[in-house]
């Protein structure tokens, strides 16, 4: 199935334009104050980075088509406060200003450079042994699906499907968004970086000789 989204190497969509330089990229206060109230709600610990990025893959194609950057973000935000039962739909539509239960894990402003600089690394112990070796041919899997739930998250573009490459680089076993995105645990396994000509990726590329390194999760990948 096609996913909106998902809209790398996609026809029709037209050129993609660069920022001319010197043009911020928050625009308007109200993207600012997005970017602030989403990773604010993020430090409630209700879900992780992969559930609140499928929860902007699973915004209605309409919406997601005509939202900009961050719009996306507040309504996914949306979304997912309800789905996990942090705020109600009418919570939402009355503004209710009172007490709630997680406000003692609100991020104040004096934690924020602290919590910035320490991100959320990824990697983490695993038992899943190391399956390829650098400079390995490969081939991704068709389709660019999530196996462990029906149209779930999955980080293999579909462009990339199918496709032939070679390993690049070990990073080592990071938490698989596939499952991470659905509560079913964080299933580290290993993670490379595969080299792809762009000639296999597109049909008529622009540079063929072009090289396209893909951040990919062992279990996407096949031996050739």
């Amino acid at each position: 199935m096609t996913r909106v989204h998902d809209m790398g190497g996609r026809f029709g969509d037209g050129p993609v334009v660069p920022e001319p330089q010197g043009i911020p990229v928050l625009e308007a206060e109200w993207q600012a104050r997005a970017l602030a109230v989403t990773l604010a709600a993020g430090s409630l610990g209700q879900w992780n980075i992969d559930m609140s990025r499928h929860a902007r893959e699973c915004l209605s194609p309409r919406d997601y088509a005509r939202f900009s950057y961050f719009e996306k973000w507040i309504a996914a935000l949306v979304d997912i406060l309800v789905q996990t039962g942090v705020l109600t739909p009418e919570d939402l539509a009355d503004g209710d200003d009172g007490p709630h239960p997680l406000s003692d894990r609100k991020l104040t402003r004096d934690r924020v450079a602290r919590v910035l600089a320490k991100g959320g690394p990824a990697d983490r112990p695993s038992k899943v042994p190391v399956r390829f070796s650098v400079g390995q041919a490969v081939r991704t899997l068709r389709p660019a699906a999530n196996r462990l739930v029906e149209g779930g998250h999955t980080r293999l573009p579909a462009y990339a499907a199918g496709a032939q490459g070679y390993i690049q680089r070990l990073h080592g076993a990071h938490v698989l968004p596939d499952s991470n995105a659905h509560r079913l645990g964080e299933a580290p396994e290993p993670l490379y970086s595969v080299r792809f000509a762009a000639s296999e990726l597109w049909a008529d590329p622009e540079h063929p000789d072009d090289q396209v390194i893909l951040d990919l999760w062992q279990s996407y990948l096949v031996p050739l």
